[in-house]
């Protein structure tokens, strides 16, 4: 009788594909922060081009978010849908052509290539978080994550320490667009590259454009999608429209600091979230819990919140305080890790898509509300220390409302050994990019 013997087990797909892949979605997510935030070191040179008022730069650079609130939703999808490796590529494309097109002078290809350039960032973190969960083990999916962020941020930073005095000697102001572009171009090409294929195969029933958004129903109908979202986003309240909006108005208005000055200082707190990012995110992974660190990083940010509001000037060094409050402010990543932790595998795209919403539409309906307060209570008159107190009140409720929520977020560390925690099977080969 012949003995059979049994075939050896397959082998589990490499991860490493998708974390190179991982790689190249981190450098897009780094220079759609670099784009967004440009335009903010080329006022005079955006006002005598387009000839607008201050209010029509604002508007101008403000276009932007509303193309990247919206389409944070249609990447979620299209990541569940299609995978990444074509979809990457096409919010690179459109970021590229956004622009080339806001480099052209001209007002109306301006406007054009803002909102162009807001609907093809909407698919750079999301693309980042969607190949991290494939290419990384769960227990380091938080400091992937984390770093993510840390590479945004310093593009933020990016587009206005370096932008600044590249626009004013290597070339102009419409040569940093073009140039912008043709980056963004290139890399789309070597993301289309080294992203792995492999995604599932879609029925018929499934290929109907309306289906792309099926995931959602699973992912919104989660009372604890709701919980990250809320949680995150308004622990960024403080840093994207305290600091980064009104932070030099509170430090030369509160305290008499000179421009210069407040500048650096207000500086420190994106520098702060840089560091606190991946800390916190190592930290979580490290010791397999996600919920004390999301409430351990916002008491920091409370506390930091306090000093800068409340205490005598002077009394902490003028550098701490902000930076202390970006890095906890870096807890504000972690229910991004959570939101696809409580929900399924297959709609992991769209968790990250509905959490960036949730966290866009918090950030835009806040900001006209704390500019309301600023200039209800300085009664049209001058802002002062007084005035920037009263109102702070909004972000410090902020920051206590997020530990609150954060206190029914399901922890889901790897300590717990759930099965939400459970590695991924691996992906099954099938025609299609992932």
């Amino acid at each position: 009788m012949a003995i059979t013997t049994p075939s050896p087990p397959a082998e589990a797909p490499s991860k490493t594909p998708y974390i190179i892949a991982w790689a190249c979605c981190v450098l897009f997510y780094f220079l759609q922060y670099a784009l967004r935030s440009a335009p903010g070191v080329m006022v005079p040179e955006l006002t005598a081009a387009f000839g607008l008022s201050a209010l029509g730069i604002s508007a101008l650079i403000g276009l932007y978010y509303y193309t990247y609130s919206a389409f944070a939703i249609v990447s979620g999808a299209c990541f569940d849908r299609y995978g990444a490796r074509y979809v990457i590529p096409v919010g690179l494309v459109l970021m590229a052509g956004g622009a080339v097109l806001f480099g052209l002078g001209s007002n109306a290809a301006a406007q054009a290539g803002r909102l162009l350039q807001g609907a093809g960032s909407a698919f750079a973190f999301t693309g980042a978080v969607y190949l991290a969960t494939r290419g990384f083990p769960a227990k380091y999916l938080a400091t992937a994550i984390g770093f993510t962020q840390c590479f945004g941020m310093l593009g933020g930073a990016s587009g206005q320490f370096v932008v600044a005095p590249l626009i004013h000697g290597a070339f102009s102001w419409q040569q940093f667009w073009l140039i912008g572009g043709a980056v963004a171009a290139v890399l789309a090409i070597v993301v289309l590259v080294v992203t792995p294929g492999g995604h599932p195969v879609q029925t018929p029933a499934q290929k109907s454009v309306l289906s792309m958004f099926t995931p959602y129903r699973s992912v919104l109908t989660n009372p604890q999608s709701y919980l990250c979202g809320f949680a995150a986003g308004l622990l960024f309240l403080p840093t994207t429209i305290g600091d980064m909006i009104w932070g030099v108005s509170f430090l030369r208005a509160g305290w008499s600091i000179d421009y210069s000055e407040a500048v650096n200082r207000a500086a420190m707190v994106p520098l702060g979230w840089v560091v606190g990012c991946p800390l916190l995110g190592y930290v979580a992974d490290h010791y397999g819990r996600r919920k004390p660190v999301l409430i351990g990083g916002a008491l920091v940010m409370l506390a930091a919140s306090l000093v800068i509001l409340y205490a005598p000037h002077g009394v902490v060094p003028p550098y701490l305080a902000g930076f202390l409050l970006g890095v906890g402010s870096g807890a504000a990543m972690i229910p991004y890790t959570i939101i696809k932790e409580v929900n399924a595998d297959e709609v992991k795209g769209s968790a990250t898509g509905a959490i960036n919403f949730l966290v866009f539409t918090l950030s835009a309906l806040m900001a006209p509300i704390y500019g309301w307060a600023l200039l209800e209570l300085s009664a049209g008159g001058v802002l002062g220390i007084e005035v920037f107190q009263k109102a702070g009140v909004i972000g410090v409720a902020g920051i206590v409302l997020a530990i609150i929520l954060s206190l029914f977020i399901r922890e889901t560390g790897s300590a717990l050994a759930t099965p939400l925690n459970r590695p991924m099977p691996p992906l099954q080969p099938a025609l299609g990019g992932v």
